[in-house]
């Protein structure tokens, strides 16, 4: 029974985590190639998912959250109450909230020191992150994100450049960011898996990201819609690439998890700033508003990840 819950858990999480972290990583991309066939956008995602996940089970002997899991035992028993947090998350995720997986997912099985540490970790990433994005898009975007500048660039002869420059700084961001969030697809499997659960758990993976791909990313892709020019292919590259930078820099510092979402919020409020801050100066209060309620979804995925935890180990 302990093993079906375990795998239960993996496929809820595998599904919530993917469908509610993909515009991270992907959601500029969708957006931007919104005239591509689904499917060829699945298979480039999925040949560095399993490049990625491979690569980490060969080299962590078996250990595919990159050490992401080596502070979060497995629990000796796992009960039918450990599902309350994915299928929390699945249900946030099918109102299209942007909330903090690793805090909803890992949070249950972490004593209460490492989710100290994970929070303070992702607030550092997002105050960061977006002082970061913020500056860098004020010294940009006259350049590139200006209306005579975009009207440029769709006249551009060479504008197939940046087409190939968007697919690698996607896939340079989509590799940074598995390596951060396989520990929350993979906590309820065994820290050390084998080859069968290996081949087993990315078949079921492979048929979550056609699906999410076959829907455009679903309701939560509206975040990521919503923001200033995101489905021009020059903004998707530059998002792409300084998302990937700071993951691989700053979430690399160490093996504490942190939440990729509240560094991907931080970044796109950051740049949302930046760009009104210099082009559109009159609808600076609106940014603030937009930027104050995706902050405050981020956190209702903080609130009720700790409320999860709190109640399980009551149950406990």
């Amino acid at each position: 029974m302990e093993l079906v819950i375990g795998y239960i858990g993996f496929i809820i999480s595998a599904y919530s985590v993917i469908a509610n972290d993909v515009i991270q990583t992907l959601g500029t991309f969708i957006s931007s190639n919104f005239k591509v066939k689904w499917w060829w956008l699945w298979l480039f995602a999925i040949g560095i998912l399993s490049i990625t996940l491979c690569y980490g089970w060969y080299v962590n002997d078996g250990d595919v959250s990159y050490g992401r899991l080596a502070n979060i035992p497995l629990p000796e028993t796992v009960a039918w109450w450990y599902l309350l947090a994915p299928i929390a998350l699945l249900a946030i995720t099918r109102f299209g909230i942007p909330v903090s997986t690793t805090f909803m997912i890992l949070s249950i099985f972490s004593s209460g020191m490492i989710i100290e540490k994970m929070i303070l970790k992702s607030v550092f990433g997002y105050a960061i992150s977006f002082v970061f994005a913020m500056v860098v898009y004020v010294v940009i975007s006259r350049k590139f994100e200006s209306k005579f500048s975009l009207a440029k660039l769709d006249k551009h002869k060479k504008k197939h450049y940046w087409l190939v420059a968007q697919w690698f700084s996607t896939g340079f961001l989509w590799s940074q960011w598995l390596i951060q969030d396989f520990a929350n697809i993979y906590v309820f499997l065994p820290r050390k898996l084998s080859l069968e659960q290996l081949l087993i758990s990315l078949g079921c993976i492979l048929l979550i990201m056609a699906y999410i791909f076959r829907k455009r990313g679903g309701k939560i892709q509206e975040i990521v819609n919503q923001k200033s020019n995101t489905k021009n292919i020059r903004s998707a590259t530059i998002i792409d690439l300084i998302y990937g930078v700071f993951l691989f820099v700053f979430g690399n510092l160490n093996s504490i998890p942190m939440s990729t979402t509240w560094v991907f919020i931080g970044i796109l409020a950051g740049r949302e700033l930046g760009i009104t801050y210099l082009l559109n100066k009159k609808k600076i209060k609106f940014t603030y508003i937009i930027i104050a309620k995706d902050f405050g979804k981020v956190n209702i995925g903080l609130v009720v990840s700790l409320v999860i935890a709190y109640l399980i180990q009551y149950l406990k």
